[in-house]
């Protein structure tokens, strides 16, 4: 039997909605919409898609989009000042730096820059240390989508074997951590682990982001195990045709696996609506005065 596939497009459909009466509460009371900022610095073609993507999504919803564009050639400075100027605007309660950076600028420098309240991303260190220390706080937006798609085929993740493959610091790490503080037991693997298929074949989850095209083979995944593929990558066939592609060998491991995503639609729009629900949660908590608290998960759960 083929595995169940996970609709991370009909899901993120699904949050967006349940946003929407929220953000219209928080518009009659505070007077105005939530307000994100995207930050796009040069012109890269797939950041470009993002962005719109993401400022699309964000008004679908009730949202106000700010998009902020410099050159490749901006200085450091530069973007340090207008991420100042953003965390001082009182309309805007998330801010985004799309990545990847030009190389000539400090990713930690401009992303430590965010205020820890704004950081819809969640990679301030003052949001890493709270997802290490299992507080509320602002969650990376894929992690928190991979464990939302677990749990639509496995609402009580507690005790399950997670084999995360991949020890980066926007999808790796932090994925562990959430899968952590949801009681699963978490094995990280990366680029220098000596044998990789022997975690995930005892594992009952396996999350991979390597980038590594087709990387994860069906006698990778235990029968029946649940496998989200963050992995995105552009290959040309030899017609010469693109497609993007994910970490999985998706048409063999669906035959073993329990529960798959695909890619594209799998963990993408996922990504997407979760910093949709960050920002939202940012924005009341400034609303409110308190400190944000963004649930690890959907609301309804």
């Amino acid at each position: 039997m083929n595995a169940t596939i996970i609709d991370g497009r009909k899901e993120a459909a699904l949050l967006r909605e349940r946003l929407r009466p929220g953000i219209e509460t928080f518009l009659r009371e505070a007077g105005r919409a939530p307000g994100l900022a995207v930050v796009l610095v040069g012109n890269d073609p797939a950041s470009e898609i993002y962005v719109q993507t993401k400022a699309r999504h964000a008004r679908s919803v009730g949202m106000t989009s700010f998009e902020y564009r410099l050159e490749y050639s901006s200085g450091e400075d530069e973007v340090l000042a207008l991420v100042d100027r953003l965390n001082n605007d009182p309309m805007i309660d998330g801010i985004l730096v799309q990545l990847p950076l030009p190389s000539h600028l400090s990713k930690a420098r401009i992303l430590q820059r965010i205020n820890p309240q704004k950081d819809v991303d969640g990679f301030h260190p003052v949001n890493a240390g709270l997802l290490a220390v299992d507080e509320p706080g602002i969650v990376p937006c894929t992690p928190k989508g991979c464990l939302h798609l677990v749990r639509r085929v496995c609402p009580d993740v507690t005790g399950c074997d997670v084999v995360v493959i991949g020890s980066s610091t926007v999808v790796g790490r932090p994925a562990a951590q959430l899968f952590l503080n949801a009681r699963c037991s978490v094995a990280v693997t990366h680029i220098d682990t000596h044998d990789v298929p022997a975690y995930t074949r005892n594992a009952d989850i396996v999350v991979s982001a390597t980038g590594v095209p087709g990387l994860v083979k069906a006698s990778w995944i235990k029968p029946g195990a649940i496998v989200i593929d963050v992995g995105i990558t552009r290959i040309h066939g030899a017609d010469g045709k693109g497609r993007i592609v994910g970490d999985v060998d998706f048409d063999e491991v669906r035959k073993t696996a329990g529960a798959i995503t695909p890619v594209p639609g799998g963990v993408g729009p996922m990504t997407v609506a979760m910093l949709l629900e960050n920002t939202w949660a940012c924005a009341l908590a400034r609303h409110g005065g308190g400190a944000a608290n963004v649930p690890a998960d959907s609301p309804d759960q």
